[in-house]
């Protein structure tokens, strides 16, 4: 199949560029012809799950899948084992003043693909890897002539992204610091869940280790000389009770006891207590780790002990939606079958590292439900789900949507204009 001249991009001036009905058309050809090759990786992946840093044999997988249909890949990128990058089109690297390069804009579809420990594929990665895949290879095809094309017709970049280790550690957080997403224009991604929502209220998120130090004793033969340092510990927790009555929507402190000393007959000299911290936006959690620090450093000068605040592993940040691309993703999965809605104010779906490429570049995360609203991810129900007749509809429509709404970023010029200008206003304004 060869490039036909309808599916150029339009000229630049023209008020609003649009996209042939026959490009779509493609699209749709593509991910049906794939359809079953889109779900066997699914099923592959649910299978074998593999956890976070882990994930060589998904990684291998979906790679290998990329690059025998003409992707260049990179593999072990930002260093990460598991981590990579599959290129098609002309964007070689560098950037302009707002991300885009002179050989054209370049969007990026992002793949998930880490399970849970003991709960395999319950948060439904195996579904964001196919979906992701499905999308990428529909949407090279679509636009460059078939499997035989080695994206040199493409107008642009299109990128796939493997990204592991989103449950534990942020994957995406080392791509980020390394610059896989600088010169990305657009970063496109859907997660399966128990909601149908054209964004995804993420917030920020922090993992905090804090650790006493105090003075061993006898508690009988010797008590004044003991140092408790896990009366400390339970006292910053009493603390923390009394802040989190006060802490903004979105915001809340849940911690855990990791080490309360080793005898009951000894007054323990160390304790530490493990937090994680979540804010509705970065700069709300950035308050609330200073709280935090604020509370343990006050704690241990009543108690006569010495306090460790330390960061554990990378921040997530929190999401923003950048409504130009997930209102042109909610359109075309309502053409594919599914309609999407606003969430529920107030409603807040945990953290993911996603966030932090939101905040760097024009991004979607919409939710797309495989079950219904009384159900919950991270449950051996969701996990059974996201290899049933349910999701695989799911990551079929999620494909065609993110495969039609990276088209729309290479052949509409106003697509990622727009998106750059939404995404100043609310990073503008704090959002």
């Amino acid at each position: 199949m060869s490039r036909t001249p309808e599916a150029r991009i339009p000229e630049a001036g023209t008020p609003e560029a649009r996209v042939p009905e026959s490009v779509y058309a493609r699209v749709r050809e593509e991910v049906a012809a794939r359809a079953d090759r889109i779900w066997d990786v699914g099923l592959a992946l649910h299978r074998e799950p593999e956890t976070a840093y882990e994930e060589h044999g998904a990684s291998r997988l979906l790679a290998d899948e990329l690059e025998r249909e003409g992707f260049r890949v990179e593999r072990g990128v930002a260093g990460l084992p598991t981590a990579f990058t599959a290129r098609a089109g002309g964007k070689t690297g560098g950037e302009s003043e707002e991300g885009a390069a002179d050989d054209g804009p370049c969007v990026a579809l992002l793949m998930e693909y880490d399970a849970l420990p003991l709960l395999g594929h319950a948060c439904g990665h195996n579904l964001i890897a196919a979906a992701g895949l499905g999308a990428a290879l529909a949407a090279r095809a679509a636009l460059d002539g078939g499997e035989d094309g080695a994206g040199d017709g493409i107008v642009g970049t299109l990128l796939a992204v493997g990204a592991p280790a989103e449950e534990r550690g942020g994957g995406k957080v080392a791509e980020v610091e390394a610059g896989l997403f600088e010169g990305v224009d657009a970063a496109l991604m859907f997660h399966p869940g128990v909601h149908d929502w054209r964004w995804a209220p993420l917030t920020a998120s922090a993992q905090i280790r804090v650790g006493f130090h105090g003075r061993s004793a006898h508690p009988t033969g010797n008590p004044t000389e003991g140092i408790d340092a896990l009366g400390a510990l339970i006292q910053l927790f009493n603390a923390l009770g009394v802040l989190h009555k006060r802490l903004p929507a979105g915001s809340h402190v849940q911690g855990i006891v990791t080490d309360g000393g080793r005898a009951t007959n000894i007054v323990p000299e160390y304790a530490e207590g493990l937090f994680g911290l979540r804010g509705g936006t970065t700069a709300a959690l950035e308050e609330l780790v200073e709280e935090l620090r604020t509370c343990a450093r006050g704690v241990a000068l009543a108690t006569g002990t010495t306090v460790e605040v330390t960061g554990v592993g990378g921040r997530y940040e929190h999401f923003r939606d950048n409504d130009v691309l997930s209102g042109l993703f909610a359109g075309h999965l309502e053409r594919a079958g599914i309609g999407v809605t606003e969430p529920v104010p107030g409603v807040y779906l945990g953290s993911s590292d996603i966030g932090n490429v939101s905040t760097r570049v024009p991004a979607i995360h919409p939710f797309v439900a495989i079950m219904g609203a009384d159900g919950s991810d991270h449950t051996p129900e969701f996990a059974e789900a996201a290899a049933g007749p349910r999701a695989r509809r799911v990551v079929l429509a999620a494909a065609e949507a993110l495969a039609c709404t990276a088209v729309d970023v290479l052949l509409r010029p106003e697509v990622p204009e727009r998106a750059w200008d939404r995404f100043r206003e609310k990073a503008a304004a704090g959002l």
